[in-house]
């Protein structure tokens, strides 16, 4: 015993630490990444598969923005597909996927009201033609009105604010349940700070609210939905709930405690209907299949009365969008990009079905009792084992292990399975000495996996010490690019199958070599788009310059490979690049079927909506302001300050011209003339903005500045006739992604 003295403290000291991370005092990354693969492999096994005809999906698909219109459509045709589902089709409750946070004036109502208090406000016949008309110019009432008496649900969605402020919008349904109704025991349902909701007119019409809050894990993916969120010491349904309760009748939630144990909740109990939750209240998503698990009809065809009706008489609707443009798309443990709007059919699905998986507080308890009895066995009798024998004891107490779960598994009871299917091996191999194999593979490990990813000078430089580098998630500041092909949907329909491949060959190529020169990791290829970022896996304080240098560079490159396809028969394209930094989190992430090493974080969706506003402004490049602040000896033009989806903090935005050694005088002149004009265009000067922007136009810009221009001077004569509140802070808002 006392030869085997050090390995058994060894093994005692990875058994001591496996029992750290099953009692929640030390978070051990691999162990969780396992937990999670293990977990999306039993559900990918077990799903049931087929077409759930119960529910059917309304999608705003790109075939819907096509025929009727870009979203947000005026309310009007939403009205008319409110009227279609219930009145034509018979279905039996509605559920908006979407937010419908501000008015709609597209009717023109606004502009006719502001005539008959002003200019024609001595026009007794106008005012009355204006009266006659109002009921059916005012779009919001209009489907406010479609709304009431049917079991129809809005969703919303919330938000925790950086720094504790809070922002709200619209109207909050009433909340489902109150703080007293978990007097009976114990739940840590999270705290939100603010929320975007619709707008009232709109909720108080609904017969019910509910939110579609994602609650993806460390590694992105979406596997649990919180069935309430917490808002001010009240409680609100999620979108799943809330549609099932509208069909029902509302019936009342009741919190579920199990008796005679520690009051932790456990379920949510609806009618007759018991919903399996964790302490927060949140529920496992039990994912029928793959995408297209459920019918989808397209809206376009609700709106013009061609979808089967067949299908839809009786069904439980809801009403999302698959557009990529519309970015309501989802990392799943069934697919890398998964319409969100399915996620809730899969929940209405399971809810009704019964057949949601359960994690109880007490599976803690059987993980820790798992670890500690094949633990103290290996431990023990390892170092006393030949190896043969050594791994028959392992095998068999993976095999238990296993078995186990499998049959938890079958109940519906999901207990935890990757420590001990790692810990269990861990010890083995520790036991076996074959730590030196795992050494010298380390080397041949880094080529492997990052040569798929980075220039080969970097791998090379990264194989030289491999110890340095690790693909396990980690928290840095980055830079990360988006960059993608606008109209390609258009340029796609006019090539071949095989003239898209060698177009997108020929494109990708030359823009892969750009960010590759200049050091960058390329993440992944989006159809058309590229994401690529800096500052990793090799460190690079300089990875916001490179990444600016890069994107110019592609701008350059595409004069050339815009005259080379032109030669080949090829359309002219013009990509948009989006660029920022800040603090992401970076490392292989995925699923059973597809791993990637990758980043995610604030600041890469923030990238993303930039690269999205490239066709706003009609401008090739913009970058966030950390990037601007970032790299010195350039030339920036300030383009904006804008307020993205899904952010509720402003940004300033700009587009990088160049370094200040090879800009031109007049054209720097230019830039800090339209900078001035900014800064006017902000406090409200509109005479000395407007000023400014015919002068610059005086100079004949090229097209692209030119409708810059024009947006400013658009705006400036909004504001002139229709003032911004004294509040006005000169941002503008995007409400679409």
């Amino acid at each position: 015993m006392k030869k085997q003295a050090l390995r058994i403290g060894i093994g005692l000291a990875v058994l001591t630490l496996f029992l750290l991370h099953g009692i929640g005092w030390l978070q051990l990354a691999l162990v969780q990444k396992l937990e999670l693969w293990s977990y999306d492999h039993r559900l990918l096994q077990s799903m049931a598969g087929g077409v759930d005809d119960r529910i059917v999906i309304v999608d705003i698909d790109e075939k819907s923005l096509a025929e009727v219109g870009r979203w947000p459509w005026s309310r009007n045709k939403v009205a008319r597909m409110v009227d279609q589902l219930f009145d034509h089709y018979g279905v039996a409750a509605v559920g908006f996927d979407v937010v419908f946070a501000e008015p709609d004036t597209s009717s023109g109502l606004k502009e006719l009201e502001t005539l008959a208090r002003g200019p024609l406000s001595m026009d007794d016949g106008f005012k009355k033609v204006v009266n006659q008309h109002r009921g059916r110019l005012d779009y919001d009432a209009l489907l406010a009105s479609r709304f009431k008496g049917r079991p129809l649900v809005l969703g919303y969605y919330f938000a925790n604010e950086v720094g504790g402020k809070s922002r709200t919008s619209g109207l909050l349904p009433p909340p489902v349940l109150t703080r007293d109704a978990f007097s009976g025991g114990t739940a840590t349902i999270p705290i939100k700070t603010g929320y975007g909701a619709n707008i009232p007119v709109l909720q108080r019409a609904a017969r019910i609210g509910g939110h579609f809050n994602p609650d993806p894990d460390n590694d992105g993916v979406t596997r649990r939905v919180p069935m309430l969120q917490q808002y001010q010491g009240n409680y609100y349904e999620s979108l799943s709930l809330a549609l099932l309760r509208a069909m029902f009748g509302q019936p009342e939630i009741v919190p579920g405690f199990p008796a005679g144990k520690a009051a932790m909740l456990e379920w949510l109990q609806v009618a007759d209907l018991r919903i399996p939750v964790d302490s927060s209240a949140t529920a496992l998503i039990p994912y029928r299949g793959y995408q297209r698990s459920f019918q989808y009809i397209s809206a376009a065809d609700i709106l013009h009365g061609t979808a089967p009706k067949k299908i839809m008489e009786g069904a439980i609707v809801l009403v999302g969008t698959t557009a990529p443009g519309l970015m309501d798309l989802r990392s799943t443990p069934v697919s890398a990009v998964y319409a969100g709007v399915e996620i809730h059919a899969n929940m209405i699905a399971g809810i009704l079905d019964n057949n949601i998986k359960h994690a109880p507080a007490y599976a803690q308890g059987a993980e820790l009792a798992s670890l500690i009895v094949g633990g103290m066995l290996l431990v023990l009798l390892l170092p006393f084992l030949g190896p043969l024998w050594s791994l028959a004891l392992t095998v068999s107490l993976l095999t238990v292990a296993g078995v186990i779960n499998y049959l938890a598994w079958r109940s519906g009871l999901v207990l935890p399975l990757a420590s001990q299917m790692l810990m269990f091996p861990t010890l083995y191999a520790f036991n076996a000495s074959y730590g030196f194999l795992v050494e010298s593979r380390t080397k041949r490990q880094i080529t492997g996996l990052f040569g798929q990813y980075v220039p080969p000078h970097i791998v090379g430089t990264m194989s030289k010490d491999p110890a340095r580098f690790t693909m396990e998630a980690e928290e840095r500041e980055m830079t990360v690019l988006f960059t993608d092909v606008v109209g390609f949907t258009s340029i796609s329909e006019a090539l071949s199958p095989k003239e898209l491949a060698l177009f997108m060959n020929e494109y990708l190529t030359a823009m892969t070599a750009i960010i590759y020169e200049h050091g960058g990791t390329v993440d992944k290829y989006i159809g058309d788009a590229i994401m690529a970022f800096w500052g990793a896996p090799l460190h690079d304080p300089d990875h916001a310059l490179h990444a600016v240098q890069a994107a110019l560079a592609m701008r350059k490159r595409m004069v050339t490979l815009q005259q080379e396809m032109t030669e080949q028969g090829f359309p002219k394209i013009k990509i948009g690049i989006g660029i920022n930094s800040g603090q992401m989190r970076v490392g292989n992430m995925g699923s059973r079927f597809r791993v990637a090493y990758t980043v995610m974080g604030d600041a890469v969706n923030l990238s993303s909506r930039l690269e999205a506003l490239t066709r706003q402004y009609d401008t090739w490049i913009i970058a966030g302001q950390q990037t601007q602040k970032t790299v010195p000896g350039y030339i920036w033009r300030e383009l904006d300050l804008v307020r993205v989806k899904g952010k509720n903090e402003p940004v300033y935005i700009y587009e990088p011209c160049g370094t200040e050694i090879t800009l031109v005088k007049q054209h720097t002149n230019d830039i800090t003339m339209f900078n001035n004009m900014v800064a006017a265009y902000r406090s409200q000067e509109w005479d000395a903005a407007e000023t400014m922007l015919q002068e610059l136009i005086d100079h004949k810009p090229e097209q692209q500045l030119y409708q810059l221009y024009q947006l400013y001077l658009a705006r400036i004569l909004q504001y002139r006739n229709d003032p911004p509140p004294p509040e006005w802070d000169g941002v503008c808002t995007f409400t679409t992604k």
